[in-house]
């Protein structure tokens, strides 16, 4: 994940970062190494509170695309995350730190998305991102489960199609997805969305448990 996400940074970065006056040349790298460290973190930190639907949601595409990315709760911390660092290691104001935030997370947030959510595209999947977050191998390649056995490419490439919706994210996996959310799981008596099984999904990701 780590090396298409510092990619993404750096094709986001020329005119924020490299052609930006306030940014001596020796220090580009060092301020693209502290903005994938925000993303990272803040994904990280995401994934440990259990906001699993809501990185789905968010790689996905359905919690926003383009600018109202900025207005995501996750991106909005991220780039909190960002502004702060930037500012606190390369002593710039808050102003100058913000605007090369708002102007490089959103197109590598958009990249990322974009990466993920098409099965085409075997350079990163959600399980190489969700297996990183959530301490397995991290490895990119479509169909690969993460280290938890836990197949998110289903869940995440039903969702970029319109099969599930985030109400049917909350429902699979109940706590684990929710980090001890309430919300019941998927009955079998429950309706399904046209072109996807979730008893069966449900039964394939748990192992019929």
């Amino acid at each position: 994940m780590l090396d298409q996400l510092l990619g993404l940074i750096q094709e986001n970065s020329q005119q924020a970062i490299v052609q930006n006056p306030a940014i001596p040349n020796s220090q580009n790298n060092d301020v693209m190494q502290t903005l994938m460290s925000s993303i990272t973190g803040g994904l990280q930190e995401q994934a440990q509170t259990g906001n699993i639907q809501g990185i789905m949601g968010l790689l996905s595409g359905k919690e926003g695309t383009g600018s109202s990315l900025m207005n995501n709760p996750i991106v909005a911390s991220i780039a909190g995350k960002a502004i702060n660092a930037i500012m606190e290691k390369f002593g710039m104001s808050s102003g100058a730190a913000g605007g090369i935030v708002s102007s490089v997370l959103p197109g590598v947030l958009g990249g990322l998305i974009s990466k993920v959510s098409n099965p085409g595209d075997g350079s990163i999947d959600f399980n190489g991102v969700l297996g990183s977050l959530l301490g397995g191998s991290g490895g990119a390649g479509n169909g690969a489960a993460t280290s938890a056995g836990f197949d998110f490419n289903q869940i995440g490439y039903a969702l970029s199609d319109g099969k599930l919706d985030m109400n049917d994210v909350m429902n699979i996996g109940g706590s684990f997805f929710g980090g001890g959310n309430t919300t019941k799981p998927v009955t079998p008596n429950q309706p399904q969305k046209e072109g996807l099984d979730l008893g069966g999904l449900l039964g394939g990701l748990f192992g019929g448990k």
